[in-house]
């Protein structure tokens, strides 16, 4: 039910942004629904569902009182004034594309393979609308039963093709993260909760690589890159820290502000040799070692092939 309302929210604000300024009368709307839906389209329905996406996406529906139409003022700049709210209005989109189209477009499109957790999106940003604590059974990737936890969702986060729940565990009595596609199973209760004040989650991973809250103090980490990469990077900045300190012909210094946890340390290598970590001197021994054992390992390799 939760899903089937996001996605006619996400119809109502395409079908606004593609009316521009000039907006849609109830008339038109009504006429569009019953199109798309099968079914009337009353005003007070409407008037909920304007109500509906100006709290979750922070749209606003407007009616010109001088000609009875309404319309999201600037509407070509909704996408860039809320990056947040436009991913998810893409995402949606493209998801009902797809699906619209299977039919007809079979063998012509091609999606990557991400994970099933996204079944418990709507629902959790359900109770996170309510306030509302839900009870999940986690599996980790270390055991083979799954666990029981009571958590408070304060945000959701995407990273890396998967969903994640960013929330207050009570029974570890800290922030925890939990991957939707390993949630086996979520109840959402009865019991409200209070938001913390001033709560961020993008505030709480301003120093963060992924979804991993590490309690490694952050520093800066500089890095070089030339070619391609060097433009690839760029463009697609490794961290939202990210800054250009300098270009020499082919070759480009970036720097980050981030703490040096297992994920990043993962991507740096994964970069390797196409960048090379400048500083800090422990970071760079890190990699230095991972790329000894590498080659140590495929050196063994090849000694074990050979006649």
């Amino acid at each position: 039910m939760v899903t089937e309302l996001l996605q006619k929210y996400i119809w109502l604000i395409q079908i606004f942004i593609r009316a521009g300024d000039r907006g849609l009368s109830i008339r038109e709307l009504s006429d569009m629904w019953e199109s798309r839906f099968g079914s009337a389209y009353a005003r007070r329905s409407f008037n909920n569902h304007r109500e509906a996406i100006e709290e979750i996406f922070n749209i606003r529906i407007e009616c010109d009182r001088s000609t009875n139409r309404y319309f999201i003022r600037y509407s070509e700049d909704v996408a860039d004034s809320n990056a947040a709210s436009a991913w998810l209005i893409n995402t949606f989109t493209v998801n009902n594309i797809l699906s619209l189209s299977r039919e007809r477009l079979s063998g012509r499109v091609s999606v990557e393979d991400i994970p099933s957790g996204h079944r418990h999106l709507a629902a959790v940003m359900d109770a996170m609308t309510d306030n509302l604590e839900i009870t999940i059974r986690y599996r980790k990737y270390s055991g083979e039963e799954p666990s029981s936890y009571t958590v408070r969702p304060y945000a959701v986060k995407e990273s890396s093709r998967r969903w994640y729940i960013i929330g207050y565990c009570v029974e570890r009595s800290r922030i925890r993260v939990y991957g939707m596609d390993r949630i086996t199973s979520m109840t959402v209760t009865g019991r409200h909760f209070r938001m913390p004040a001033g709560f961020d989650v993008d505030e709480l991973f301003s120093t963060s690589f992924g979804v991993y809250l590490s309690d490694t103090r952050p520093e800066e980490i500089v890095f070089m890159a030339t070619g391609k990469e060097a433009g690839y990077i760029e463009d697609l900045p490794l961290h939202r820290s990210q800054k250009v300190l300098s270009k020499t012909g082919d070759c480009t210094v970036f720097s980050i502000f981030a703490s040096p946890n297992e994920s990043l340390v993962m991507e740096l290598f994964r970069l390797s040799p196409r960048i090379e970590v400048l500083s800090p001197g422990h970071l760079r021994e890190e990699l230095a070692g991972r790329a000894a054992m590498t080659a140590a390992l495929y050196g063994n390799v090849q000694n074990n092939n050979r006649p």
